[in-house]
């Protein structure tokens, strides 16, 4: 049987392996903003947040923690509508919200994620509906909710020695009893 005509199948590329994974607790919105304070206050030139969960986990709370982390004054509201804005702090956060993608190309054609970005910070809501076209390096945070009430469920994987550290860093800071602690 002559097998050369037969299409080839496509290339997937193989996900990348957690350097390091954990899970955190949240009771309130103010202890999911204290959790991306921390990860703001840590984070260093190049860091990919990449934020999963349903409508009303938290992740834009969870981004106005950064926000403050990162020491942005000015008001941090999820992007929907314009896709990504800019805000300037001890680093530039890059604010994007990928929910009205239909196809994870279309980031890429409208620029949100790109090169300028290695010098900041990026927080990506809704990051699953970019697929693989995330960096390789991130540090993903699905925010699960639990129950009726503002309890979260934070698992976090962190892919790369660099997402890792600032895991390990960030939330081993997190000095409240009710924001859980991180295991690996």
């Amino acid at each position: 049987m002559d097998r050369s005509a037969a299409p080839a199948a496509p290339r997937v590329p193989p996900r990348p392996t957690a350097a390091a994974r954990g899970t955190l607790a949240s009771s309130s919105p103010d202890n999911t903003r204290s959790i991306g304070r921390a990860l703001g206050t840590a984070a260093e030139p190049g860091t990919l947040l990449a934020l999963i969960g349903p409508l009303g986990a938290g992740k834009t709370v969870l981004a106005k923690g950064v926000a403050e982390g990162l020491g942005v004054s000015s008001v941090v509201n999820s992007p929907t509508f314009v896709l990504m804005n800019e805000h300037r702090g001890r680093l530039t956060l890059y604010h994007v919200d990928a929910y009205r993608l239909d196809d994870p190309e279309e980031a890429l054609a409208a620029g949100l994620l790109d090169e300028r970005q290695a010098g900041g910070v990026t927080v990506v809501e809704w990051a699953d509906r970019l697929g693989d076209w995330l960096p390789d390096e991130r540090l993903e945070i699905e925010l699960v909710p639990e129950g009726a009430d503002d309890r979260r469920r934070l698992d976090w994987a962190a892919f790369g020695d660099a997402q890792a550290r600032l895991a390990g860093e960030a939330l081993a800071t997190l000095d409240e009893p009710e924001a859980g602690q991180a295991s690996s």
